[in-house]
């Protein structure tokens, strides 16, 4: 399964315009992590699965999502009510109990790839708004194979961050 997932455009809604209409039919779908600043009725997020962030004030996101596709179990949520500054440890439980494989956040504006008791945790950047040492807007694709996971970060060009990029066995 390949997945894309997106973050913190912070109103930005070109960008996510432009993603989707270059990835549509070519991942198997598409995540949104939240801070997107748009209305929860907005029409690009028939392609999305998406949560709110600490920046969405429509009340028609949901704090966290749970999709299975195929065998994986993805856990979804924005990290600001996770306590992602502070380490991973909320967000792992909160994986642990959705009976996730992969879970996804945002709000740190951080590229991150981790494997840590078989669950593979994503950030995919912030797309507008790069925070940290890698000071490049992201986004993420997942590659989910039977035997573990490849991750690779893109800029807004669309290219490659070969820096960022992980492979993780399972």
């Amino acid at each position: 399964m390949k997945y894309l997932v997106v973050s913190d455009n912070h109103g930005d809604r070109n960008i996510l315009v432009e993603i989707v209409n270059r990835y549509i039919g070519l991942v198997d779908h598409m995540f949104h992590c939240g801070d997107s600043e748009l209305k929860a009725n907005d029409e690009l997020w028939e392609h999305f699965t998406v949560v709110t962030g600490n920046c969405d004030y429509d009340p028609g996101y949901k704090k966290e999502q749970i999709f299975s596709i195929g065998d994986d179990v993805i856990y979804m949520t924005h990290g600001h009510l996770s306590n992602v500054r502070f380490g991973l440890t909320m967000l792992s439980l909160q994986a642990q109990e959705a009976g996730a494989n992969i879970a996804l956040f945002g709000h740190i504006h951080q590229a991150v790839a981790e494997f840590d008791k078989n669950i593979l945790f994503v950030n995919p950047g912030s797309i507008s708004q790069p925070r940290g040492p890698v000071q490049i807007p992201s986004y993420a694709i997942i590659d989910s194979e039977n035997d573990g996971y490849h991750v690779e970060f893109y800029n807004r060009a669309h290219q490659p961050i070969e820096e960022l990029a992980a492979d993780f066995e399972h």
